[in-house]
């Protein structure tokens, strides 16, 4: 399976429920511009003042469209929330692909496990993955919020890792340890995000290169699944 190919198949999986890629009719369109503006705001309000800042009056004066529209497109708050999970997945999902295949293009099978992580890295350095974090650290805490991002984070996960050996097919043989190289990835990454101002540059990178050798123990079969 050529890479265009697989790009084009695990992002129709990941597309969020009810999204049309290619709008056909003007109408069309324009009601998928005004929901992406609406939930760019949404992103916005996240990143600057966190979930307590994502309110249906912030993101209106954010976007200028009337409550009405917010309300046809979002009847309430955590459809907004609902509608950046499985946008924000998605697009992170579109990033690594491009960037992981165009770098695998002429790239040696020993350096592939390297790529992937620092592909994976990129992606989650993005406005859109520092609003998922902040959904994610108050869905700890609020009840309402964890009932509607919980179970669409879940389905993006499972999708995911259903769609991920088409992405990696060098680990098709390895299907336990690519879900937990995954998920080791997925973990040290997000707790290196929160944790970059702590811990800074170098102790950052000096965790990443350790990540490196952990993976190639996974890959080699030479850890305990």
């Amino acid at each position: 399976m050529t890479g265009s190919t697989t790009k084009t198949r695990v992002l129709h999986a990941l597309l969020p429920a009810g999204h049309d890629a290619q709008p056909a009719r003007w109408q069309q369109k324009k009601s998928a511009r005004t929901r992406l503006r609406i939930i760019e705001a949404a992103i916005d309000c996240l990143v600057g003042t966190g979930y307590s800042g994502l309110t249906t009056q912030a993101v209106v004066e954010r976007t200028g469209v009337s409550r009405g529209a917010l309300h046809h497109h979002f009847p309430t708050r955590m459809d907004v929330v609902g509608a950046v999970v499985e946008h924000v997945f998605y697009e992170r999902m579109r990033l690594f692909l491009e960037d992981y295949l165009a770098e695998m293009k002429d790239a040696a099978e020993a350096d592939r496990l390297e790529i992937a992580t620092a592909a994976h890295w990129r992606s989650v350095q993005t406005r859109e993955y520092a609003a998922y974090l902040e959904l994610a650290v108050a869905a700890r805490t609020d009840a309402e919020l964890d009932q509607f991002f919980g179970p669409v984070a879940r389905r993006y996960d499972e999708v995911w890792i259903t769609e991920m050996i088409e992405a990696f097919p060098h680990w098709r043989d390895q299907w336990e340890r690519m879900k937990l190289a995954s998920d080791f990835v997925n973990v040290l990454h997000m707790g290196l995000l929160l944790q970059q101002p702590v811990f800074g540059e170098a102790r950052t990178l000096r965790a990443q290169r350790l990540s490196i050798e952990v993976l190639r123990l996974i890959y080699a079969g030479n850890m305990v699944v």
